[in-house]
C-alpha cells in the first residue's frame, strides 16, 4: 500500500468521533495490508517504529520539524512560524504549504519505504544525528503529497491525534478476522503476555487467530503486570478468597526482572514497560551474582533503605532512584532492596497458569529465605499463611508500623493474570485519615492558566479523570486548584508543556463546564487523595445522559462521580495512562464508602 492511501485512512479516522466507526475503519485498513505492512502500520499508529518496550524513540523536537519543513519547502523561518501560529497545528501547517508548492521530487512512496526513513530518524545517534534526522524528515516532506505530510510530521512528535488507544486496535483486529469483537479476549490475552501489537497483528495475518493461543513468555519481552483488587477489611478478604498467603505491600518501585545466564544479561522493566536497567545497577549486579538459573522472569518491589538503621525509606526518596543521570552516586546515597514475590518463567518453563503455591515454592528454591538483609540485594518477600481475621489484621498493623503501605493477600491456588485485575491478589491498604480507603490514580487531562501568584507558574488548576474501559474513554472526576506546593505547580506545568495540545483529544469525555485552557495527551498520571466520592452533574465519570424534551440537547439522567476535597498525593511517573483507576473501580470505591 502507498503511504498516501494510509494517510487518507488517518484523515477519515481523525474526522470520526464514534469509537465503533473508528474500529470499523481500522479493520478495513488492516484487511488491505500485507503482514509486513500491518506490523509497521500499527507501530506508526502508536507513534513509534518498534514495540513500546524497546528503547527506540524519535528524539525529534518541534523546532527540528520546523527546520525540516522550511528546508524541504524552501521557506523563510519567520513566514512559516507565523502561519503555523495562525493554524495552531504543525501537521496542518506543513500540509498548507505543501499544497502550494509543486515538487518534481514527489513520489508514490509505500508504507514500507516511509517506515525505513522513520526508522533511520529514530535510530540516528551520536555526533551530527540531529542534522541527519532533519535531513531525512526533509526528504520525506519533499517526496510525499500534502495530506501525507500532515501525518508524517505528527508521527515523530507523538501527536498523531487519532483519538483511540491500543484497546481499540485489539477490537479492530477482531473485526478484521470475524466482523465483530468476539475474538477480542483471545487477542488481549496474547497481548498481555507479548505486548507487541505489531508482532501479534503480523502473526494473525500469517497464521490465523488460533496461533495466538501458543504465545508464551519470552525473556527480555516484558509481560504486562497483574494488578490487585482492593478490599477494606480482613473479613471481606477471607470471605472472598478464604485461606490465603499474606505479604507486605511495599511502597516502592515495582519491577519485572528478566535474566539469561547464556547472554549474561539482565533487563529490568517498569510497570509501564519502560526498560530501566541502567537506573538500577545494584539490582542488575545482585541478580547476576545471586540468581543461579538458566533463565528467569520474576517480579519484585524495590524499596530504598537506610543502611545505618535498616529501616525503609518513604516513596518520595525511593523514587529518586528513577533517573538517567548521576546514577552511581544516587545508588550509593539510596541503596535498594528488591523483595521478590512472583515468578513467571523459569528455565524455559511458563509459570503463568500454575497455582500460586507452586510458583512460590519455585521462587523459594531460587531465593533463599535466610539471606542477610544488610549484605544481599535480592530478598524473598516474607509470607504468612492466614485463615483468621485477627491474624490478618495483626499483619496489616505490623506492616503499617514498619512504614509500609499495608498488605497483599494472595489466593493459594490463584493463577497469574497478566495485565488483568482479579481476585487472585487483594490489596488491604486502609487509610485512617480519609473516608475513602485508598488513593485514586488519575490522568491529567488538561489545565487552566494561573491567576495572581500562579500566573508566574503558567498553571492554576488541572482537570483529572479515570478510564472508562467499556467505552475506551477518559472521564472526569475533579478539577483541582488547591493543595499543591509552589514546586509541585512548577513540576506539573513542566510536565504538561511536553504533551500539551490545542484541541481536546477525542477519547476525552468532558462537560463544557469543565473545559480547559489547554489539553494534554494521555500521559501524566497523578495519585490523588480525596475525602469522599460524591455525585456531580458536571463530571462525566459514570454520568448518563438523556435527550431533552425539545430533543435539541441532552440532559443529565444520572449524575457522574466527583472527588470531594481532592489533593495531590504524588506524581506517578512509574505508571502510564493504561494504569489509571478505572470507572468500575471508582464505582466500587463509592459503594464501599457508602457501606
Amino acid at each position: 500500500m502507498i503511504f498516501q492511501k494510509l494517510a487518507s485512512y488517518f484523515e477519515k479516522i481523525e474526522k470520526t468521533t464514534s469509537r465503533l466507526e473508528i474500529t470499523r475503519l481500522l479493520s478495513s485498513l488492516f484487511k488491505e495490508l500485507t503482514p509486513p505492512e500491518i506490523e509497521k502500520t500499527i507501530y506508526l499508529l502508536q507513534g513509534r517504529v518498534a514495540p513500546l518496550y524497546e528503547k527506540i524513540e524519535f528524539g525529534i523536537a518541534e523546532k527540528m520539524v520546523i527546520k525540516a519543513a522550511i528546508l524541504a519547502l524552501n521557506l523563510e523561518n519567520k513566514f512559516f512560524v507565523n502561519q503555523y501560529k495562525k493554524i495552531g497545528d504543525l501537521g496542518q501547517a506543513v500540509e498548507h504549504f505543501k499544497k502550494q508548492i509543486s515538487s518534481l521530487e514527489e513520489k508514490k512512496l509505500s508504507i514500507n519505504e516511509v517506515f525505513v526513513f522513520l526508522y533511520q530518524i529514530a535510530t540516528a545517534t551520536g555526533e551530527g544525528s540531529q542534522e541527519k534526522k532533519i535531513s531525512l524528515l526533509s526528504t520525506l516532506i519533499r517526496q510525499l503529497d500534502s495530506l501525507s505530510c500532515r501525518y508524517i510530521v505528527r508521527i515523530p512528535t507523538g501527536v498523531l491525534r487519532l483519538g483511540f488507544s491500543d484497546m481499540t486496535i485489539l477490537d479492530a483486529l477482531s473485526w478484521m478476522e470475524k466482523g465483530d469483537k468476539s475474538l477480542r479476549k483471545i487477542i488481549e490475552n496474547a497481548y498481555h503476555v507479548r505486548p507487541d501489537l505489531g508482532y501479534l497483528s503480523k502473526l494473525i495475518k500469517e497464521e490465523g487467530i488460533q496461533s495466538l493461543k501458543n504465545i508464551t513468555p519470552q525473556v527480555f519481552t516484558p509481560i504486562l503486570m497483574m494488578r490487585a483488587e482492593r478490599l477494606s477489611s480482613a473479613k471481606e478478604i477471607l470471605e472472598k478468597i478464604g485461606r490465603c498467603a499474606v505479604e507486605s505491600k511495599y511502597d516502592g518501585l515495582r519491577l519485572q526482572i528478566h535474566y539469561s545466564k547464556e547472554k549474561n544479561q539482565v533487563k529490568i522493566f517498569s510497570r509501564n514497560l519502560e526498560e530501566v536497567s541502567l537506573m538500577y545497577p545494584d539490582i542488575v549486579l545482585g541478580v547476576k551474582k545471586e540468581i543461579k538459573v538458566k533463565n528467569i522472569i520474576f517480579e519484585g518491589e524495590a524499596i530504598g533503605f537506610d543502611p545505618q538503621t535498616g529501616t525503609f525509606l518513604p516513596f518520595q526518596q525511593t523514587v529518586q532512584r528513577k533517573r538517567k543521570y548521576n546514577i552511581e552516586e544516587k545508588s550509593k546515597e539510596i541503596p535498594l532492596k528488591l523483595f521478590a514475590y512472583e515468578i513467571l518463567y523459569l528455565n524455559d518453563k511458563n509459570f503463568i497458569h500454575i497455582p500460586f503455591a507452586e510458583r512460590r515454592k519455585n521462587l523459594e528454591k531460587i531465593i533463599s529465605r535466610k539471606k542477610d538483609f544488610f549484605k544481599e540485594n535480592i530478598l524473598l518477600s516474607p509470607q504468612h499463611i492466614v485463615e483468621e481475621e485477627k491474624k490478618l489484621e495483626f499483619l496489616f498493623d505490623e506492616a503499617v508500623s514498619r512504614g509500609l503501605e499495608g498488605i497483599v493477600a494472595k489466593k493459594i491456588d490463584g493463577v497469574y493474570q497478566p495485565g488483568a485485575r482479579g481476585w487472585n491478589w487483594i490489596k488491604f491498604k486502609r487509610s485512617y485519615s480519609s473516608k475513602i480507603e485508598d488513593t485514586i490514580d488519575c490522568l491529567v487531562m488538561g489545565y487552566d492558566t494561573g491567576k495572581g501568584k500562579r500566573a508566574s507558574f503558567g498553571i492554576g488548576a488541572f482537570l483529572v479523570g479515570v478510564f472508562d474501559q467499556k467505552n475506551d474513554t477518559y472521564v472526569t472526576v475533579a478539577k483541582i486548584g488547591t493543595g499543591l506546593s509552589d514546586e509541585e505547580w512548577k513540576t506539573l506545568y513542566q510536565k504538561c508543556q511536553k504533551v500539551k495540545v490545542k484541541n481536546k483529544p477525542k477519547n476525552y469525555l468532558v462537560d463544557k463546564m469543565m473545559k480547559c485552557d489547554f489539553w494534554v495527551i494521555p500521559q501524566i498520571v497523578v495519585e490523588i487523595r480525596a475525602d469522599e466520592i460524591t455525585c456531580s452533574p458536571v463530571h462525566t465519570a459514570g454520568r448518563k445522559m438523556k435527550p431533552s424534551k425539545t430533543g435539541q440537547t441532552e440532559e443529565v439522567d444520572i449524575p457522574g462521580f466527583a472527588l470531594r476535597f481532592p489533593r495531590l498525593e504524588r506524581f506517578r511517573d512509574d505508571k502510564n495512562s493504561n494504569e489509571v483507576t478505572t470507572l468500575s473501580e471508582l464505582e466500587n470505591l463509592y459503594k464501599s464508602q457508602k457501606r
